[in-house]
């Protein structure tokens, strides 16, 4: 009996130690180990095709009050991964947290390297270069790029919330800016390459950015100068996203919307909010139903390649929305895709 409790001592040791060099990853549901899903391979199961948006713990808390949800949440970008059993992880700069390393010398691992360190077990990573609000650019590109070439399963950059300074144009549309302009993206790929391994770019696009036909007005339609359409060649992953859940009705003509505008070679995701930001509520059970079906339909069907919840900060205040999440996962995440 000792000797056997030795023995699953050693072999538990020796998975962890697998896990923390980016070998394995830890099954969130079930504790094996599988293995890692490399950037740009193609998947077995559903689950491999799934993400968890992320911040920092509590970052949507003035939202969750606002909706009547006190007391705010406490799940870290990890821990939500974990109790929803998603292997893969986007990490989202928002407030100046996790802090950039300069000025962090001091500590014994930056704020990034710490929660770099959270993120091992999972299979895959993308880190933001622009964060929260459009906050950010080409100078956290150097921090992030330095992580990737310590942590493997860091596989790409992320831009959030692309369009900034969004101002009404004569025509009376509002119209914004690149957060990075398309010379400067050119060049951040350029900067890629010095990893040694293949990083893709990820982007924020809204539905009330590519389709200006609007069934629901708020918000209005954003455009961009110069127009999206003329340099999303420069990413290779076209995330989209539906901010207000009324809209939600209108996913299937907002993807066509997107289908035509983006280059051939580019990967769709698509996003899933669980929290209805401008609405200040849980995304209806019957939308978050929706939404999830059709995710799991262009998953089987190709039109889109991978599925991204949103967010860790409201998956421990009691919202149905996140519970639904989290049992869906639980039921499909290992049923097969075509390769």
């Amino acid at each position: 009996m000792c000797e056997r409790q030795s023995e699953a001592v050693i072999s538990r040791r020796a998975l962890l130690e697998a896990a923390a060099a980016g070998m394995v990853t830890l099954s969130a549901t079930t504790g094996e180990a599988a293995e890692s899903a490399a950037p740009g391979k193609k998947s077995a199961t559903v689950r491999d095709r799934l993400w968890l948006f992320t911040v920092f713990a509590g970052g949507d808390n003035d939202s969750l009050e606002s909706g009547g949800y006190r007391g705010g949440s406490r799940m870290t970008p990890a821990e939500g991964a974990f109790w929803l059993g998603v292997p893969n992880l986007l990490l989202i700069r928002s407030s100046n947290i996790p802090r950039l390393p300069g000025g962090e010398q001091w500590r014994a691992k930056t704020s990034f390297e710490q929660y770099a360190i959270s993120f091992q077990p999972l299979a895959r990573v993308v880190w933001s270069v622009v964060g929260s609000g459009g906050k950010g650019g080409m100078e956290e590109l150097s921090p992030v790029l330095q992580l990737a070439q310590k942590y493997p399963n860091i596989s790409g950059i992320y831009l959030d919330d692309f369009i900034v300074d969004a101002k009404k144009q004569p025509s009376g549309v509002y119209a914004g800016r690149p957060a990075i302009q398309p010379a400067e993206l050119r060049a951040a790929r350029e900067r890629l390459k010095t990893v040694g391994r293949p990083l893709d770019i990820w982007i924020t696009l809204y539905t009330h950015e590519i389709c200006p036909p609007r069934k629901t007005t708020s918000p209005g339609y954003r455009g961009c100068e110069p127009p999206l359409a003329e340099f999303l060649d420069l990413f290779d992953v076209l995330t989209l996203w539906t901010w207000n859940a009324d809209e939600l009705p209108a996913l299937e003509e907002n993807l066509a919307a997107l289908e035509a505008i983006a280059p051939k070679n580019a990967r769709i995701a698509l996003g899933l909010y669980i929290w209805d930001y401008p609405n200040r509520r849980p995304v209806p059970l019957e939308l978050m139903k929706h939404q999830c079906d059709l995710g799991l339909k262009w998953l089987r069907q190709k039109r889109v390649e991978e599925l991204i919840l949103l967010g860790n900060t409201s998956l421990d205040v009691g919202a149905p929305s996140a519970e639904f999440a989290r049992q869906w996962i639980a039921d499909v995440g290992s049923q097969t895709l075509e390769q």
